[in-house]
């Protein structure tokens, strides 16, 4: 029987996984592509600019506490007909006049502010959660094309070590030291094998499109991990830690609280209706009959008036409306404090679910680390048994195929893990570029 030397299928893995770790010049890394993403995608500059809206938007309720000054000037034309004695008179009056007032007194006005800043306080919130999700965004279209990388690798050097065999069985077979069937499964394998080739280019060229798309760059090539990676573990190691950091820090909990603020501050402002207002008002006006008035026909007459005072505005009653308003803000007040303890539960819930995510795919990194010890000596141990005849041919194929599969769960393993950190880190909504930064140190360095 013709040997068939292990070192065969090493070497086709060995060139083909060399072929994916040596990064071309235009390779991208996650750090490069995350910078590319923010400038690109239209989610995250949404959000920014409601932030800037909010900004506005409290700048206006501060106009409520300012002064408020206003120029006016006008022309009047009036006709008098008077039928005893039989008169008509017509008078021209021209008005000038620059008129002022100052809030000194409007409780509403200033709740307003509060509410303004507070709307500010949820669009950062709004922004901080945009800035995480394009974090994660990036990072799994990230690693989805290493992935799909990988498992084109793996299936290719699959195929070439199938090959080698289909070889060696067809060989065998005409120096009649082997059956048919033993040419025929490899064939059977070999075919089978283009398929899943055939399948792995699509997946690859799909998920490089959609990373294309996040990023807006065409043909991106991001820079494989370095091998071999040593994963980061999870700090701290208590997932109580991790679910009080999500209800003091996650954008979402920070959103329902400040939610839970702006309605105790309309409650507020819905009482003030009862409240008197109180302003500073002056003004200067000047008013000219240059044909005089009604009264006195064809004099010439010049009016300056001068004023300064305190207009006091007390509200008596408006039909019930301000206890309407005062109930309706109540209940609201209620719904978001619901709202609120409805999201602490949500989050605390993912926070878990993503920490113990992270803990058993590390987990799963180990076990599929042995798993790929496990099966590398399965194959040797097959290939060596089919040397000298007392292991067929089927056996080789199928610890070959074990073998690439667990190559490929680990690596799938592996970038699940990096995921699930980021992904824990958004949950508890402590996730910053530093977290990414870190895992990109883990790529392979030019």
């Amino acid at each position: 029987m013709t040997a068939f030397r292990p070192t065969h299928l090493t070497l086709a893995l060995g060139a083909a996984l060399s072929a994916l770790l040596c990064a071309p010049v235009h390779a991208q890394s996650l750090m490069e592509l995350v910078e590319s993403a923010r400038t690109y995608d239209t989610t995250w500059q949404a959000a920014r600019a409601q932030l800037e809206a909010a900004a506005r938007r409290a700048d206006q309720a501060q106009a409520g506490l300012r002064p408020s000054a206003a120029l006016t000037s006008g022309v009047t034309r009036a006709q008098t007909d008077v039928s005893r004695p039989d008169v008509e008179r017509t008078a021209n009056t021209q008005t000038l006049g620059v008129n002022a007032s100052q809030p000194l007194y409007r409780p509403a006005n200033r709740i307003a502010v509060e509410q303004g800043e507070r709307g500010v306080d949820v669009a950062q919130a709004q922004l901080d959660a945009a800035t995480q999700d394009l974090l994660v965004r990036v990072s799994q279209a990230y690693f989805d094309v290493l992935a799909a990388q990988d498992t084109l690798t793996f299936v290719q050097a699959q195929k070439a070590a199938v090959s080698e065999q289909l070889a060696s069985a067809k060989r065998n077979f005409e120096v009649g030291t082997s059956t048919v069937t033993d040419s025929r499964e490899a064939q059977a394998r070999y075919d089978l094998v283009i398929a899943q080739e055939i399948a792995a280019e699509n997946d690859l060229r799909v998920k490089k499109l959609a990373l294309d798309q996040l990023v807006g760059i065409t043909g991106t090539q991001p820079v494989a991990l370095a091998q071999p990676v040593q994963l980061p573990s999870v700090q701290p190691d208590d997932v109580a830690a991790w679910v009080q950091t999500a209800q003091d820090q996650q954008p979402g909990v920070r959103q329902a609280q400040i939610a839970l603020d702006i309605a105790r501050l309309e409650t507020r402002k819905a009482g003030t209706g009862h409240l008197p207002t109180v302003d500073l008002q002056a003004g200067y006006n000047i008013a000219r009959n240059p044909n005089g008035t009604v009264t006195t026909p064809g004099m010439n007459s010049r009016t300056n008036n001068a004023s300064v005072g305190v207009a006091l505005n007390l509200p008596l009653f408006a039909g019930f409306a301000v206890q309407n308003r005062i109930k309706e803000t109540l209940a609201l007040e209620e719904k978001a404090q619901a709202d609120l303890e409805t999201t602490r539960r949500n989050v605390a819930q993912a926070t878990r679910a993503a920490f113990f995510g992270v803990q058993s795919g590390q987990g799963q990194v180990r076990a599929l680390e042995a798993a790929e010890a496990s099966s590398q000596s399965a194959l040797d141990a097959n290939m060596l048994g089919y040397q000298v005849g007392v292991r067929i041919n089927i056996d080789v194929l199928n610890a070959q195929s074990q073998l690439f599969q667990t190559k490929r769960d680990l690596a799938q393993a592996r970038y699940n893990v990096l995921l699930g950190t980021l992904k824990l880190r958004q949950a508890a909504g402590s996730l910053s570029e530093d977290d990414v930064a870190a895992i990109n140190r883990l790529l392979l360095q030019p």
